[in-house]
């Protein structure tokens, strides 16, 4: 590689990367280069507290690598300042990210030995510093396809991920995955004749790995360890168990292939809620049978009993109280009827629906309207019979239903011819059941109804 062409820079200022890596820091040291990467920020809450001074500096680097400096000058520093740090051999480039009392805390995280021995902060980064460094950051994409190249060839099982030049540019960290053990010793001196540079090699794993290149996870937001998480703890197939997650390898491998990190998340919220609930091997008796454990909802202190050990088969659903509460009885000899706590077995729920107190629909109900009260002679019901000898007596039974007020009929008698002496009555008289009757024929003796009496006036008038 040609070392001495021309490369355009653009150098970042330490006010203006301030402002931008207050947002996220960016794992390239440069705020340009990865937005969003902000796995390394820390919040300085205590930064407007008078006397937090501490001596030790957090400087970050790229790819998740920060370290601890001794600012034993007094350098007037900030968040965000460009700053030349001592190293081995030369020196480094980095950003400050922490200062004050909270070093401390972050130095606790780290677990770094009491007796570790600080470097020192040279100076505020110079132009000429930014300038060499940047060209430094210009020549990693290309070394690394080279070194991957030069172990393909050597015949070396692993995969060269990322390097990162010093920020002097005479040494350089190659950062790998393999699954084996490496002899990479020929490696080392190919490169260190190659690049012409100090060679550092690093070993990091596959978290390490998908974190460097990012990603969208199954739950649709960017990769924890790309974004917030620069620290990783292994992850154990019992921290699915505990929270009674399917173990099937596919839906818990993450991107990098081993199990999900936000697995150990709520692993101990789960724990402590398990600690609280009946024993898994703890049986309950019953008169009618017995009821083994069948799964448990952690969260909710709730189990579930059945008479099949490993089939739900009568299941009952308790609460951790009432489960309690019935061992106890079981260890004093006494046996309950059943385990259900009421006559139907249902369990009332502790909350509410607000949706199920008022219905939708409750104005969709036509009102019925009601029949106006209306004075006058009550009537006789509709279909009750009356005796001929009481259709001219008042009604002086016990009131009942008005009736609709019709059109006054004439009264008759049994035979159908109008009484002239008796007044008629504006009442209106219950209808006649009709009845079905053989036609006859016409005869002077027979009693005839209204209908024919009145064609009979009529043929009578002709």
């Amino acid at each position: 590689m040609d070392e001495n062409k021309t490369i355009q820079v653009n150098l970042p200022e330490a006010e203006d990367s301030c402002v931008k890596c207050d947002a996220g820091a960016c794992s390239g040291g440069c705020c340009s280069a990865d937005v969003g990467r902000c796995n390394l920020t820390s919040t300085n809450w205590l930064e407007d507290v008078p006397d937090n001074d501490y001596e030790i500096v957090e400087v970050l680097f790229k790819n998740t690598r920060r370290g601890f400096y001794r600012n034993s000058t007094h350098i007037p520093l900030k968040r965000g300042d460009w700053v030349a740090v001592e190293a081995n051999p030369g020196h480094d480039i980095g950003r400050v990210g922490l200062m004050g009392r909270l070093v401390k805390n972050q130095i606790k995280r780290v677990n770094l030995r009491k007796d570790t021995e600080f470097l020192r902060i040279f100076r505020k980064a110079k132009p000429a510093d930014l300038e060499r460094y940047e060209l430094a950051k210009a020549r990693e994409e290309d070394t690394m396809i080279r070194s991957r190249k030069i172990a393909v060839d050597l015949g070396l099982k692993m995969k060269i991920g990322d390097v990162e030049y010093q920020g002097d540019g005479n040494k350089a960290i190659f950062y790998y995955i393999a699954d084996e053990r490496v002899d990479f010793r020929q490696l080392i001196k190919v490169l260190a004749d190659v690049f012409k540079i100090r060679v550092e090699m690093k070993q990091i794993g596959a978290r390490q790995e998908a974190g460097r290149i990012g990603g969208i996870g199954p739950c649709g937001r960017p990769l924890c360890c790309a974004t917030w998480m620069s620290g990783f703890v292994s992850v154990a197939t019992s921290a699915a168990r505990f929270q009674d997650i399917s173990l099937n390898p596919q839906n818990l491998a993450g991107q990098c292939a081993k199990l999900k990190c936000c697995i150990n998340f709520e692993v101990n919220a789960y724990v402590e809620a398990i600690r609280q609930l009946p024993a898994k091997d703890v049986h309950l008796e019953t008169k009618d049978a017995t009821y083994y454990y069948f799964k448990a909802d952690a969260l909710k202190r709730e189990i579930t009993y059945s008479t099949e050990r490993n089939s739900p088969v009568n299941t009952v659903t308790l609460t951790a109280a009432q489960a309690f509460e019935i061992i106890a009885l079981n260890k004093n000899g006494v046996k309950p009827d059943s385990l259900k706590p009421d006559e139907d077995g249902k369990q009332g729920s502790p909350f509410g629906d607000l949706l199920t107190q008022d219905s939708i629909s409750r104005f969709d109900k036509k009102k019925k309207k009601k029949k106006k009260k209306s004075g006058g002679d009550k009537s006789v019901a509709k279909g009750e019979k009356r005796h001929p000898e009481s259709a001219g007596e008042q009604n002086t039974s016990k009131p009942e239903r008005k009736q609709r007020q019709g059109k006054p009929k004439k009264s008759q008698q049994d035979n159908g011819q109008p009484n002239p002496d008796k007044p008629q009555r504006q009442d209106r008289q219950p209808r006649p059941v009709k009845t079905f009757r053989p036609r006859q024929n016409k005869d002077d003796n027979a009693p005839q109804n209204g209908n024919a009496q009145n064609q009979q006036n009529n043929g009578a008038k002709e």
